[in-house]
Protein backbone atom coordinates (compact mmCIF):
# COMPACT_ATOMS: atom_id res chain seq x y z
CA UNK A 1 0.00 0.00 0.00
CA UNK A 2 1.41 3.35 -0.70
CA UNK A 3 2.01 5.74 2.03
CA UNK A 4 0.45 9.03 1.15
CA UNK A 5 4.21 10.73 1.86
CA UNK A 6 5.80 8.29 -0.33
CA UNK A 7 2.90 9.92 -2.78
CA UNK A 8 3.65 13.18 -2.40
CA UNK A 9 7.54 12.82 -2.54
CA UNK A 10 6.60 10.95 -6.01
CA UNK A 11 4.65 13.62 -7.39
CA UNK A 12 6.53 16.62 -5.90
CA UNK A 13 9.67 16.72 -8.80
CA UNK A 14 6.42 17.31 -11.48
CA UNK A 15 4.85 19.65 -9.26
CA UNK A 16 7.91 21.68 -8.35
CA UNK A 17 8.38 21.60 -12.17
CA UNK A 18 4.79 22.57 -13.23
CA UNK A 19 4.75 25.42 -10.00
CA UNK A 20 7.65 27.25 -11.82
CA UNK A 21 6.77 26.90 -15.49
CA UNK A 22 3.12 27.44 -15.24
CA UNK A 23 2.26 29.37 -12.07
CA UNK A 24 5.26 31.24 -11.78
CA UNK A 25 6.30 31.70 -15.77
CA UNK A 26 9.73 30.32 -14.94
CA UNK A 27 11.43 29.56 -18.54
CA UNK A 28 12.52 25.61 -18.42
CA UNK A 29 16.05 26.54 -18.55
CA UNK A 30 15.24 27.67 -14.86
CA UNK A 31 12.48 25.54 -13.81
CA UNK A 32 14.06 21.93 -14.92
CA UNK A 33 17.10 22.06 -12.74
CA UNK A 34 15.49 22.60 -9.79
CA UNK A 35 12.66 19.83 -10.49
CA UNK A 36 15.87 17.80 -11.53
CA UNK A 37 17.27 18.50 -8.12
CA UNK A 38 13.84 17.77 -5.99
CA UNK A 39 13.77 14.20 -7.81
CA UNK A 40 17.71 13.90 -6.82
CA UNK A 41 16.63 14.71 -3.17
CA UNK A 42 13.51 12.63 -2.97
CA UNK A 43 15.44 9.48 -4.92
CA UNK A 44 17.93 9.76 -2.19
CA UNK A 45 15.98 10.59 1.02
CA UNK A 46 12.55 8.58 0.09
CA UNK A 47 13.34 6.19 -2.37
CA UNK A 48 16.89 5.23 -0.80
CA UNK A 49 18.81 5.56 -4.13
CA UNK A 50 22.99 5.48 -3.66
CA UNK A 51 25.01 8.22 -4.92
CA UNK A 52 26.14 6.43 -7.78
CA UNK A 53 22.26 5.24 -9.23
CA UNK A 54 21.49 8.52 -8.97
CA UNK A 55 24.60 9.99 -11.50
CA UNK A 56 23.81 6.40 -13.46
CA UNK A 57 20.04 7.57 -14.22
CA UNK A 58 21.48 11.18 -14.83
CA UNK A 59 23.88 10.62 -16.98
CA UNK A 60 21.02 8.07 -18.78
CA UNK A 61 19.25 11.38 -19.20
CA UNK A 62 22.03 13.23 -20.89
CA UNK A 63 22.63 10.78 -23.40
CA UNK A 64 19.20 10.36 -24.26
CA UNK A 65 18.68 14.70 -24.74
CA UNK A 66 21.71 14.00 -26.87
CA UNK A 67 20.02 12.05 -29.49
CA UNK A 68 17.46 14.40 -29.52
CA UNK A 69 19.15 17.60 -30.13
CA UNK A 70 21.18 16.02 -32.73
CA UNK A 71 17.47 15.21 -34.50
CA UNK A 72 16.71 19.13 -33.36
CA UNK A 73 20.26 20.54 -35.01
CA UNK A 74 19.63 18.38 -38.73
CA UNK A 75 16.14 19.76 -38.47
CA UNK A 76 17.22 23.17 -38.18
CA UNK A 77 20.26 23.17 -40.29
CA UNK A 78 17.78 22.11 -43.40
CA UNK A 79 15.34 24.68 -42.42
CA UNK A 80 17.56 27.61 -42.23
CA UNK A 81 19.76 26.15 -45.38
CA UNK A 82 15.92 26.21 -46.95
CA UNK A 83 15.71 29.91 -46.31
CA UNK A 84 18.80 30.95 -47.11
CA UNK A 85 18.61 29.69 -50.52
CA UNK A 86 15.04 31.32 -51.32
CA UNK A 87 13.85 28.00 -51.14
CA UNK A 88 11.19 28.27 -48.27
CA UNK A 89 9.86 31.69 -49.42
CA UNK A 90 9.37 29.94 -53.22
CA UNK A 91 7.57 27.37 -51.40
CA UNK A 92 5.61 29.80 -49.29
CA UNK A 93 4.84 31.94 -52.46
CA UNK A 94 3.53 28.53 -54.21
CA UNK A 95 0.91 28.03 -51.29
CA UNK A 96 0.05 32.08 -51.52
CA UNK A 97 -0.68 32.87 -54.91
CA UNK A 98 -3.37 30.10 -55.40
CA UNK A 99 -5.75 32.43 -53.63
CA UNK A 100 -5.94 35.31 -51.82
CA UNK A 101 -9.01 34.33 -49.65
CA UNK A 102 -8.08 34.06 -46.04
CA UNK A 103 -9.75 31.10 -45.72
CA UNK A 104 -7.97 29.11 -48.60
CA UNK A 105 -4.50 30.66 -47.40
CA UNK A 106 -5.13 29.18 -43.92
CA UNK A 107 -5.84 26.17 -45.14
CA UNK A 108 -2.66 25.68 -47.20
CA UNK A 109 -0.17 27.56 -45.10
CA UNK A 110 -1.37 26.78 -41.32
CA UNK A 111 -2.56 23.67 -42.01
CA UNK A 112 -0.70 22.06 -44.98
CA UNK A 113 3.26 23.84 -44.86
CA UNK A 114 2.34 23.82 -40.92
CA UNK A 115 1.92 20.46 -40.69
CA UNK A 116 5.07 19.59 -43.09
CA UNK A 117 7.23 22.04 -41.07
CA UNK A 118 6.43 20.15 -37.71
CA UNK A 119 6.72 16.89 -39.65
CA UNK A 120 10.91 17.99 -40.64
CA UNK A 121 11.86 20.10 -37.93
CA UNK A 122 9.08 20.27 -35.00
CA UNK A 123 10.42 21.63 -31.76
CA UNK A 124 7.95 24.82 -31.83
CA UNK A 125 8.82 25.44 -35.45
CA UNK A 126 6.00 25.77 -37.55
CA UNK A 127 3.90 28.31 -35.83
CA UNK A 128 7.59 30.54 -35.55
CA UNK A 129 8.40 30.25 -39.31
CA UNK A 130 4.35 30.14 -40.73
CA UNK A 131 3.02 32.83 -38.50
CA UNK A 132 5.55 35.39 -39.70
CA UNK A 133 4.07 33.82 -43.21
CA UNK A 134 0.76 34.60 -42.47
CA UNK A 135 1.52 38.67 -41.21
CA UNK A 136 3.27 39.15 -44.18
CA UNK A 137 0.35 38.22 -46.23
CA UNK A 138 -2.05 40.60 -44.37
CA UNK A 139 -3.09 38.63 -41.47
CA UNK A 140 -3.67 40.41 -38.07
CA UNK A 141 -0.34 39.14 -36.27
CA UNK A 142 -2.77 37.52 -33.70
CA UNK A 143 -4.78 35.62 -36.16
CA UNK A 144 -1.74 34.25 -37.59
CA UNK A 145 -0.48 33.21 -34.46
CA UNK A 146 -3.72 31.14 -33.50
CA UNK A 147 -4.09 29.81 -37.04
CA UNK A 148 -0.37 28.26 -37.08
CA UNK A 149 -0.89 26.77 -33.59
CA UNK A 150 -4.13 24.93 -33.89
CA UNK A 151 -3.20 24.32 -38.11
CA UNK A 152 -0.29 22.24 -37.27
CA UNK A 153 -1.30 19.99 -34.32
CA UNK A 154 -2.50 16.92 -35.74
CA UNK A 155 1.22 16.42 -36.70
CA UNK A 156 2.60 17.06 -33.56
CA UNK A 157 2.92 13.35 -32.28
CA UNK A 158 5.16 12.52 -35.17
CA UNK A 159 7.27 16.08 -35.14
CA UNK A 160 11.08 16.10 -36.14
CA UNK A 161 11.06 13.14 -38.14
CA UNK A 162 9.14 10.76 -35.52
CA UNK A 163 11.20 12.10 -32.66
CA UNK A 164 8.49 12.26 -29.96
CA UNK A 165 7.89 8.40 -30.63
CA UNK A 166 11.33 6.92 -31.01
CA UNK A 167 12.81 8.80 -28.49
CA UNK A 168 10.00 9.89 -26.77
CA UNK A 169 8.01 6.19 -26.47
CA UNK A 170 10.50 3.72 -27.50
CA UNK A 171 13.73 4.95 -25.83
CA UNK A 172 12.50 4.99 -22.37
CA UNK A 173 10.47 1.84 -22.72
CA UNK A 174 13.92 0.16 -23.55
CA UNK A 175 16.07 1.80 -21.33
CA UNK A 176 13.46 0.84 -17.92
CA UNK A 177 12.04 -2.51 -16.77
CA UNK A 178 9.33 -2.55 -19.49
CA UNK A 179 10.66 -4.88 -22.21
CA UNK A 180 9.76 -8.31 -20.05
CA UNK A 181 6.03 -7.08 -20.11
CA UNK A 182 6.22 -5.68 -23.82
CA UNK A 183 7.90 -9.51 -24.39
CA UNK A 184 5.22 -11.13 -22.93
CA UNK A 185 2.68 -9.10 -24.78
CA UNK A 186 4.54 -10.20 -28.39
CA UNK A 187 6.44 -7.41 -29.12
CA UNK A 188 9.84 -6.34 -29.20
CA UNK A 189 9.85 -2.64 -27.91
CA UNK A 190 10.30 -1.12 -31.59
CA UNK A 191 7.82 -2.89 -32.67
CA UNK A 192 5.48 -1.97 -29.61
CA UNK A 193 6.05 1.57 -29.58
CA UNK A 194 4.91 1.40 -33.81
CA UNK A 195 1.49 0.00 -32.13
CA UNK A 196 1.68 3.23 -30.48
CA UNK A 197 2.28 5.45 -33.26
CA UNK A 198 -0.48 4.11 -35.38
CA UNK A 199 -3.06 3.65 -32.53
CA UNK A 200 -1.95 7.44 -32.17
CA UNK A 201 -2.52 8.29 -36.07
CA UNK A 202 -5.77 6.54 -35.81
CA UNK A 203 -6.88 8.89 -32.86
CA UNK A 204 -6.05 12.24 -34.85
CA UNK A 205 -7.78 10.60 -37.82
CA UNK A 206 -10.97 9.99 -36.37
CA UNK A 207 -10.66 13.71 -34.26
CA UNK A 208 -7.90 15.79 -36.26
CA UNK A 209 -9.37 15.63 -39.82
CA UNK A 210 -11.46 18.42 -38.94
CA UNK A 211 -8.68 20.49 -37.67
CA UNK A 212 -8.83 22.89 -41.24
CA UNK A 213 -12.37 23.67 -40.30
CA UNK A 214 -11.45 24.04 -36.87
CA UNK A 215 -8.53 27.09 -37.73
CA UNK A 216 -11.05 28.59 -40.13
CA UNK A 217 -13.38 28.88 -37.70
CA UNK A 218 -11.87 30.54 -35.48
CA UNK A 219 -9.94 33.12 -37.34
CA UNK A 220 -13.38 33.96 -39.42
CA UNK A 221 -15.29 34.23 -35.81
CA UNK A 222 -13.00 35.63 -33.50
CA UNK A 223 -11.11 38.21 -36.33
CA UNK A 224 -13.78 38.98 -38.95
CA UNK A 225 -16.60 41.40 -38.08
CA UNK A 226 -17.11 41.95 -34.40
CA UNK A 227 -20.26 43.47 -34.68
CA UNK A 228 -21.71 40.33 -36.61
CA UNK A 229 -19.54 37.76 -35.09
CA UNK A 230 -20.84 34.51 -37.58
CA UNK A 231 -19.25 30.98 -38.92
CA UNK A 232 -21.23 31.21 -41.55
CA UNK A 233 -18.22 32.25 -43.90
CA UNK A 234 -16.45 28.97 -42.25
CA UNK A 235 -19.17 26.87 -43.52
CA UNK A 236 -18.88 28.28 -46.95
CA UNK A 237 -15.33 26.41 -47.21
CA UNK A 238 -16.36 23.36 -45.11
CA UNK A 239 -16.34 21.20 -48.02
CA UNK A 240 -12.94 22.61 -49.23
CA UNK A 241 -11.72 21.99 -45.05
CA UNK A 242 -12.98 18.33 -44.34
CA UNK A 243 -11.59 17.45 -48.07
CA UNK A 244 -8.22 19.21 -46.81
CA UNK A 245 -8.17 17.01 -43.59
CA UNK A 246 -9.12 13.76 -45.04
CA UNK A 247 -6.60 14.01 -47.77
CA UNK A 248 -4.11 14.62 -45.23
CA UNK A 249 -5.38 12.02 -42.87
CA UNK A 250 -5.54 9.47 -45.68
CA UNK A 251 -2.11 8.94 -46.37
CA UNK A 252 -0.87 10.00 -42.51
CA UNK A 253 -2.81 7.27 -41.14
CA UNK A 254 -1.49 4.42 -43.95
CA UNK A 255 1.98 5.93 -43.19
CA UNK A 256 2.22 5.08 -39.74
CA UNK A 257 0.56 1.93 -40.14
CA UNK A 258 2.86 0.66 -42.83
CA UNK A 259 5.90 2.65 -42.32
CA UNK A 260 7.22 3.97 -39.46
CA UNK A 261 6.48 6.81 -36.86
CA UNK A 262 8.99 8.97 -38.72
CA UNK A 263 6.82 9.46 -41.97
CA UNK A 264 3.00 10.16 -40.85
CA UNK A 265 3.18 14.18 -41.11
CA UNK A 266 5.88 14.00 -43.89
CA UNK A 267 3.32 11.95 -46.11
CA UNK A 268 0.03 13.58 -45.49
CA UNK A 269 1.52 16.97 -45.76
CA UNK A 270 3.19 16.47 -49.14
CA UNK A 271 0.47 13.51 -50.34
CA UNK A 272 -2.57 15.74 -49.02
CA UNK A 273 -0.75 19.27 -49.88
CA UNK A 274 -0.59 18.19 -53.53
CA UNK A 275 -4.26 16.92 -53.94
CA UNK A 276 -5.58 20.18 -52.61
CA UNK A 277 -3.41 22.48 -54.44
CA UNK A 278 -4.29 20.21 -57.79
CA UNK A 279 -7.91 20.43 -57.17
CA UNK A 280 -8.06 24.05 -56.17
CA UNK A 281 -6.01 25.25 -59.37
CA UNK A 282 -8.32 22.94 -61.48
CA UNK A 283 -11.23 25.03 -60.00
CA UNK A 284 -12.34 22.66 -57.50
CA UNK A 285 -13.31 24.06 -54.01
CA UNK A 286 -12.78 27.55 -54.20
CA UNK A 287 -14.99 29.60 -52.50
CA UNK A 288 -17.05 31.85 -54.44
CA UNK A 289 -16.76 34.79 -52.58
CA UNK A 290 -13.78 36.53 -51.25
CA UNK A 291 -13.35 36.58 -47.28
CA UNK A 292 -10.88 39.08 -45.38
CA UNK A 293 -10.27 40.58 -42.77
CA UNK A 294 -12.26 43.97 -41.57
CA UNK A 295 -10.81 47.34 -42.48
CA UNK A 296 -6.97 47.78 -40.67
CA UNK A 297 -8.53 50.77 -39.02
CA UNK A 298 -11.13 48.25 -36.92
CA UNK A 299 -8.51 46.11 -35.81
CA UNK A 300 -8.65 46.13 -31.68
CA UNK A 301 -4.64 47.29 -30.63
CA UNK A 302 -4.19 43.51 -29.32
CA UNK A 303 -4.53 42.36 -32.35
CA UNK A 304 -1.11 43.59 -33.87
CA UNK A 305 2.17 44.10 -32.09
CA UNK A 306 5.15 45.76 -33.38
CA UNK A 307 5.25 44.62 -36.58
CA UNK A 308 2.38 45.52 -39.32
CA UNK A 309 0.91 43.13 -41.18
CA UNK A 310 2.91 43.17 -44.74
CA UNK A 311 5.84 44.24 -43.02
CA UNK A 312 7.71 40.41 -43.38
CA UNK A 313 10.02 39.36 -45.74
CA UNK A 314 7.39 36.41 -46.99
CA UNK A 315 6.20 39.48 -49.35
CA UNK A 316 8.68 42.35 -49.27
CA UNK A 317 10.77 40.68 -52.25
CA UNK A 318 9.47 41.00 -55.84
CA UNK A 319 8.13 38.68 -58.29
CA UNK A 320 12.02 37.45 -58.77
CA UNK A 321 13.14 37.85 -55.72
CA UNK A 322 13.05 36.40 -52.07
CA UNK A 323 14.38 37.70 -48.76
CA UNK A 324 16.79 35.51 -47.43
CA UNK A 325 16.83 34.82 -43.39
CA UNK A 326 20.00 37.10 -42.82
CA UNK A 327 18.44 39.76 -44.64
CA UNK A 328 20.12 39.85 -47.82
CA UNK A 329 18.69 38.65 -51.29
CA UNK A 330 18.56 35.26 -52.61
CA UNK A 331 18.08 35.13 -56.40
CA UNK A 332 15.44 32.30 -56.73
CA UNK A 333 13.35 33.49 -60.18
CA UNK A 334 13.80 29.89 -61.89
CA UNK A 335 13.46 28.26 -59.10
CA UNK A 336 10.86 25.26 -59.59
CA UNK A 337 8.82 24.04 -56.67
CA UNK A 338 10.62 21.15 -57.30
CA UNK A 339 13.56 22.44 -56.67
CA UNK A 340 12.29 23.83 -53.90
CA UNK A 341 11.05 21.20 -52.34
CA UNK A 342 13.80 18.48 -53.44
CA UNK A 343 16.17 18.57 -50.03
CA UNK A 344 13.43 17.11 -48.16
CA UNK A 345 12.19 14.78 -51.02
CA UNK A 346 15.94 13.42 -50.68
CA UNK A 347 15.38 13.29 -46.68
CA UNK A 348 12.60 11.08 -47.28
CA UNK A 349 14.34 8.95 -49.60
CA UNK A 350 16.67 8.44 -47.61
CA UNK A 351 14.92 7.57 -44.17
CA UNK A 352 12.85 4.87 -46.15
CA UNK A 353 16.43 3.12 -47.91
CA UNK A 354 18.04 3.09 -44.53
CA UNK A 355 15.12 1.70 -42.36
CA UNK A 356 13.58 -0.59 -45.34
CA UNK A 357 16.62 -1.85 -46.84
CA UNK A 358 18.16 -4.48 -44.44
CA UNK A 359 21.76 -4.80 -45.55
CA UNK A 360 21.80 -0.82 -45.33
CA UNK A 361 19.43 -0.76 -41.79
CA UNK A 362 22.29 -3.29 -40.66
CA UNK A 363 25.66 -1.37 -41.57
CA UNK A 364 24.60 1.93 -39.72
CA UNK A 365 23.66 0.65 -36.74
CA UNK A 366 26.86 -1.42 -36.79
CA UNK A 367 28.88 -1.27 -33.12
CA UNK A 368 31.12 0.98 -34.94
CA UNK A 369 28.19 3.57 -35.20
CA UNK A 370 26.99 3.77 -32.53
CA UNK A 371 27.97 5.30 -29.15
CA UNK A 372 27.20 2.99 -26.10
CA UNK A 373 27.91 3.61 -22.19
CA UNK A 374 27.06 -0.14 -20.71
CA UNK A 375 26.75 -0.59 -16.70
CA UNK A 376 27.24 3.19 -16.64
CA UNK A 377 29.01 4.00 -13.15
CA UNK A 378 28.90 0.02 -12.10
CA UNK A 379 24.95 0.15 -12.44
CA UNK A 380 22.87 -2.41 -13.95
CA UNK A 381 21.75 1.28 -16.03
CA UNK A 382 22.87 1.75 -19.71
CA UNK A 383 22.44 4.04 -22.55
CA UNK A 384 23.49 4.51 -26.20
CA UNK A 385 23.36 7.13 -29.71
CA UNK A 386 22.92 5.36 -32.67
CA UNK A 387 24.39 8.70 -34.39
CA UNK A 388 23.68 6.98 -38.16
CA UNK A 389 20.54 5.26 -37.67
CA UNK A 390 19.67 8.81 -35.80
CA UNK A 391 17.14 11.01 -38.32
CA UNK A 392 19.42 13.97 -37.31
CA UNK A 393 22.25 12.48 -39.34
CA UNK A 394 20.13 12.43 -42.71
CA UNK A 395 19.13 15.85 -42.04
CA UNK A 396 22.53 16.85 -42.14
CA UNK A 397 22.95 14.89 -45.23
CA UNK A 398 19.97 16.49 -46.74
CA UNK A 399 21.68 19.83 -45.78
CA UNK A 400 24.38 19.32 -47.43
CA UNK A 401 22.85 17.95 -50.55
CA UNK A 402 21.10 20.95 -50.45
CA UNK A 403 24.22 23.25 -51.40
CA UNK A 404 24.85 22.14 -54.42
CA UNK A 405 21.02 21.83 -55.74
CA UNK A 406 20.90 25.87 -54.48
CA UNK A 407 24.44 26.69 -55.46
CA UNK A 408 24.67 28.12 -51.96
CA UNK A 409 27.75 30.34 -50.98
CA UNK A 410 29.67 29.98 -48.01
CA UNK A 411 28.01 32.90 -46.33
CA UNK A 412 25.19 31.40 -46.72
CA UNK A 413 26.48 28.08 -45.69
CA UNK A 414 27.66 29.77 -42.36
CA UNK A 415 24.57 31.46 -41.72
CA UNK A 416 22.58 28.31 -41.94
CA UNK A 417 24.30 26.78 -39.63
CA UNK A 418 24.88 29.29 -36.77
CA UNK A 419 21.19 29.97 -36.67
CA UNK A 420 20.93 26.27 -36.33
CA UNK A 421 23.27 26.05 -33.70
CA UNK A 422 22.04 29.33 -31.42
CA UNK A 423 18.32 28.27 -31.30
CA UNK A 424 19.86 24.71 -29.66
CA UNK A 425 21.42 26.98 -26.45
CA UNK A 426 17.81 26.69 -24.61
CA UNK A 427 16.62 23.21 -25.74
CA UNK A 428 19.57 21.85 -24.33
CA UNK A 429 19.65 23.29 -20.57
CA UNK A 430 16.13 21.78 -20.72
CA UNK A 431 15.89 18.95 -22.13
CA UNK A 432 19.43 17.62 -19.87
CA UNK A 433 18.03 18.64 -17.17
CA UNK A 434 13.71 17.44 -17.45
CA UNK A 435 15.08 13.70 -18.91
CA UNK A 436 17.76 13.88 -16.44
CA UNK A 437 14.72 14.05 -14.08
CA UNK A 438 12.67 11.56 -15.71
CA UNK A 439 15.83 8.94 -15.41
CA UNK A 440 15.57 9.35 -11.98
CA UNK A 441 11.84 9.12 -11.35
CA UNK A 442 12.14 5.68 -13.35
CA UNK A 443 15.16 3.97 -12.31
CA UNK A 444 14.14 5.13 -8.86
CA UNK A 445 12.86 0.97 -8.35
CA UNK A 446 15.49 -0.24 -10.11
CA UNK A 447 18.78 -0.08 -7.49
CA UNK A 448 19.34 -2.52 -4.85
CA UNK A 449 16.87 -2.12 -1.58
CA UNK A 450 14.21 -0.09 -3.65
CA UNK A 451 11.07 0.32 -2.03
CA UNK A 452 8.57 -2.63 -3.07
CA UNK A 453 6.17 -0.14 -3.89
CA UNK A 454 8.32 0.42 -7.19
CA UNK A 455 9.79 3.85 -8.53
CA UNK A 456 8.09 6.85 -8.49
CA UNK A 457 6.64 6.71 -11.82
CA UNK A 458 4.58 3.29 -10.01
CA UNK A 459 3.51 5.02 -7.47
CA UNK A 460 1.84 7.87 -9.52
CA UNK A 461 0.85 5.78 -12.02
CA UNK A 462 -1.10 3.26 -9.13
CA UNK A 463 -2.37 6.06 -7.62
CA UNK A 464 -3.80 7.45 -10.67
CA UNK A 465 -4.93 4.14 -11.69
CA UNK A 466 -6.88 3.80 -8.25
CA UNK A 467 -8.64 6.96 -8.39
CA UNK A 468 -10.05 6.96 -11.79
CA UNK A 469 -10.72 3.25 -12.02
CA UNK A 470 -12.33 2.25 -15.22
CA UNK A 471 -13.05 5.77 -16.80
CA UNK A 472 -9.13 6.25 -16.83
CA UNK A 473 -8.94 5.78 -20.77
CA UNK A 474 -11.10 9.22 -21.05
CA UNK A 475 -7.99 11.35 -19.12
CA UNK A 476 -5.34 9.55 -20.82
CA UNK A 477 -4.85 12.32 -23.50
CA UNK A 478 -5.18 15.06 -20.58
CA UNK A 479 -2.30 13.70 -18.51
CA UNK A 480 -0.04 13.92 -21.70
CA UNK A 481 -1.71 17.26 -22.02
CA UNK A 482 -0.53 18.58 -18.83
CA UNK A 483 2.94 16.85 -19.65
CA UNK A 484 2.91 19.10 -22.83
CA UNK A 485 1.67 22.15 -21.70
CA UNK A 486 4.59 22.16 -18.81
CA UNK A 487 7.45 21.76 -20.59
CA UNK A 488 6.48 22.93 -24.20
CA UNK A 489 7.23 19.35 -26.19
CA UNK A 490 5.07 16.63 -27.13
CA UNK A 491 8.67 14.40 -26.81
CA UNK A 492 9.29 15.58 -22.96
CA UNK A 493 5.76 15.11 -22.31
CA UNK A 494 5.92 10.90 -23.68
CA UNK A 495 9.58 10.73 -21.66
CA UNK A 496 7.96 11.83 -18.58
CA UNK A 497 4.90 9.82 -18.73
CA UNK A 498 4.74 6.90 -21.61
CA UNK A 499 6.38 4.60 -18.50
CA UNK A 500 3.39 6.40 -16.20
CA UNK A 501 0.79 5.12 -18.80
CA UNK A 502 1.83 2.41 -19.89
CA UNK A 503 2.21 1.35 -16.03
CA UNK A 504 -1.56 2.48 -15.16
CA UNK A 505 -2.78 0.30 -18.05
CA UNK A 506 -1.42 -2.37 -17.10
CA UNK A 507 -2.70 -1.57 -13.00
CA UNK A 508 -6.21 -1.79 -14.92
CA UNK A 509 -5.71 -4.54 -17.07
CA UNK A 510 -6.34 -2.19 -20.24
CA UNK A 511 -4.86 -1.99 -23.84
CA UNK A 512 -1.32 -0.54 -23.48
CA UNK A 513 -1.51 0.30 -26.89
CA UNK A 514 -4.41 2.27 -26.67
CA UNK A 515 -3.72 4.29 -23.70
CA UNK A 516 -0.16 4.90 -24.33
CA UNK A 517 -1.45 6.35 -28.00
CA UNK A 518 -3.68 8.71 -26.08
CA UNK A 519 -0.55 9.83 -24.12
CA UNK A 520 0.93 10.72 -27.69
CA UNK A 521 -1.70 12.32 -29.12
CA UNK A 522 -2.43 14.44 -25.77
CA UNK A 523 1.69 15.21 -25.61
CA UNK A 524 0.71 17.12 -29.57
CA UNK A 525 -2.41 18.76 -27.98
CA UNK A 526 -1.05 20.17 -24.73
CA UNK A 527 1.26 22.49 -27.47
CA UNK A 528 -2.04 24.67 -28.11
CA UNK A 529 -1.34 25.82 -24.84
CA UNK A 530 2.46 25.59 -23.72
CA UNK A 531 3.84 28.52 -22.63
CA UNK A 532 7.07 28.37 -24.45
CA UNK A 533 5.68 27.73 -27.77
CA UNK A 534 3.34 30.45 -27.51
CA UNK A 535 5.70 32.86 -26.43
CA UNK A 536 8.18 32.16 -29.08
CA UNK A 537 5.35 32.52 -31.72
CA UNK A 538 4.06 35.56 -30.78
CA UNK A 539 7.87 36.86 -30.79
CA UNK A 540 7.87 36.20 -34.25
CA UNK A 541 4.64 38.82 -35.01
CA UNK A 542 6.01 41.28 -32.64
CA UNK A 543 3.43 40.22 -29.99
CA UNK A 544 4.95 39.36 -26.74
CA UNK A 545 2.58 39.57 -23.66
CA UNK A 546 -0.43 38.64 -25.65
CA UNK A 547 -0.09 34.80 -24.79
CA UNK A 548 -3.09 34.49 -22.32
CA UNK A 549 -5.07 35.75 -25.17
CA UNK A 550 -3.70 32.94 -27.54
CA UNK A 551 -4.08 30.24 -24.86
CA UNK A 552 -7.66 31.19 -23.84
CA UNK A 553 -8.73 30.82 -27.58
CA UNK A 554 -6.99 27.74 -28.08
CA UNK A 555 -8.29 26.05 -24.84
CA UNK A 556 -11.38 25.79 -27.88
CA UNK A 557 -9.83 22.81 -29.84
CA UNK A 558 -8.12 21.48 -26.53
CA UNK A 559 -11.56 20.59 -25.33
CA UNK A 560 -12.71 19.62 -28.41
CA UNK A 561 -9.79 17.09 -28.86
CA UNK A 562 -9.80 15.98 -25.52
CA UNK A 563 -13.07 15.23 -25.56
CA UNK A 564 -13.51 13.40 -28.67
CA UNK A 565 -9.97 11.28 -27.77
CA UNK A 566 -11.43 10.52 -24.93
CA UNK A 567 -14.60 8.99 -26.43
CA UNK A 568 -12.44 7.39 -28.36
CA UNK A 569 -10.05 5.75 -25.81
CA UNK A 570 -12.66 4.59 -23.57
CA UNK A 571 -14.61 3.16 -26.54
CA UNK A 572 -11.33 1.38 -28.32
CA UNK A 573 -10.64 -0.21 -24.94
CA UNK A 574 -13.89 -1.49 -23.81
CA UNK A 575 -15.59 -2.38 -26.65
CA UNK A 576 -13.95 -2.43 -30.19
CA UNK A 577 -10.32 -4.03 -29.20
CA UNK A 578 -10.36 -4.62 -25.35
CA UNK A 579 -7.85 -7.52 -26.05
CA UNK A 580 -5.30 -5.67 -27.11
CA UNK A 581 -2.11 -5.88 -25.27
Amino acid sequence: MVSVVELGAAALPLLIGAVLLVGFLWPATRAMPIAWITALLVGFFVWNMPPDWLAAASIVGVMTALSILWIVFGALVLLYTLMQAGAFDRINRGFATISDDRRVQIVLLAFFLATFIEGAAGFGTPAAVVAPLLLGLGFPALAAVVAAIIGHIIAVTYGAVGTPIIIGIQDPLAATGFQDAIAQGGYSVPEYSQQVAAWAATYHTLVGFAMPLFAVGMVVYFFGDRDERSLAPAWEVAPLCLFSGIAFAVPYWLSAWFFTAEFPSLIGSMVGGAIVVSALKAGYFLPDTRWDFPPRDEWPDHWVGTIEPGENGATTGGPDEAVAADGGVARNSEMSLARAWSPYLILVVLLVITRAIDPISEFINRPTFIIEWQEILGTGLASSIAWMNVPGFWLIVSALLAIPIFGMNGGQVSAAWREAAEKLVSPFIALVFVIAMVQVMINSGAHPGAPAEGSMIVVLATATANLFGPAYPAIAALIGALGAAMAGSNTVSNITFGGFQFEAAQQLELPTQIIVGAQAVGGAIGNLVAIHNLVAALATVGLVGQEGRVMRLNLIPLIYYAVFVGFWAMLFSYVLFPNLF
